[in-house]
């Protein structure tokens, strides 16, 4: 798997690649081709993929960087994921793509935003130098910019998981569903599973009534346009870290 690849994705708005558009596979089965027949799809939709995942770049980001894990089992991918993740067995290969994929997405971010970030200066600087040093300087761990998990209700027929940067910054996001469903309880990561049979998260019930900015806690109601344009400014500030 090349990761630059991952560079070469389309612009979000953008018109999918054409196997994208012309997959009998649609709406809420939209995500069954690439599990079916991954090979026929270009790497600017399918990062990579293996005997027992696909991932791929998420047709409508919410973020900087926003990829799907999706399991290829013709079983376990058409169950609810809190169904699904009661077998241990196949918990455990989620959870060690989901940790390969987390590095993936750290990677990119690196690239795209290592430059101007403060905290990643010392590797830089290392890295230019004529002699390089014994111990490179680990730079900024771009995985703890890093969230994943499915959501509750999942809006697709296919099981699916959620690998994205925590900016939530990008064209699709448009709608208070959208911000809400990557920044509540709504996406629960794959250490909470197994969940308990009592637990709410299996049958979720409506999201909070606020949108809360996810870096400094503002709380902007119902009012999209206002938190888009705080989102552009914190992801600014969130790079410089």
């Amino acid at each position: 798997m090349i990761v630059t690849e991952l560079m070469r994705h389309k612009p979000a708005g953008e018109t999918a690649d054409l196997p994208t558009q012309k997959t009998i596979f649609h709406g809420r089965d939209g995500l069954a081709a690439y599990t079916i027949d991954p090979e026929s799809f270009p790497p600017t939709r399918v990062v990579y993929h293996n005997e027992k995942f696909v991932v791929i770049n998420d047709l409508y980001p919410k973020a900087s960087v926003h990829l799907l894990i999706l399991p290829r089992d013709p079983i376990k991918n058409v169950q609810r994921p809190q169904d699904a993740f009661d077998d241990p067995e196949f918990l455990a290969d989620c959870r060690e793509e989901e940790k390969k994929v987390r590095g993936i997405v750290a990677s990119e971010l690196r690239r795209r935003f290592g430059k101007h970030s403060a905290s990643e200066q010392p590797r830089i600087q290392a890295l230019a130098a004529d002699d390089l040093p014994e111990n490179l300087p680990p730079g900024r761990d771009w995985t703890k910019d890093v969230m994943s998990g499915i959501h509750a209700n999942p809006s697709m027929s296919h099981l699916h998981i959620h690998v994205l940067s925590k900016d939530m910054v990008s064209e699709p996001m448009k709608k208070r569903n959208h911000y809400l469903s990557f920044t509540t309880d709504f996406l629960v990561g794959l250490e909470h599973f197994p969940l308990a049979e009592d637990d709410y998260r299996r049958r979720y019930g409506h999201f909070p009534e606020d949108m809360l900015c996810w870096r400094c806690g503002q709380n902007f109601g119902n009012k999209m346009t206002k938190l888009k344009a705080h989102l552009e400014m914190e992801k600014e500030s969130w790079i410089a870290e």
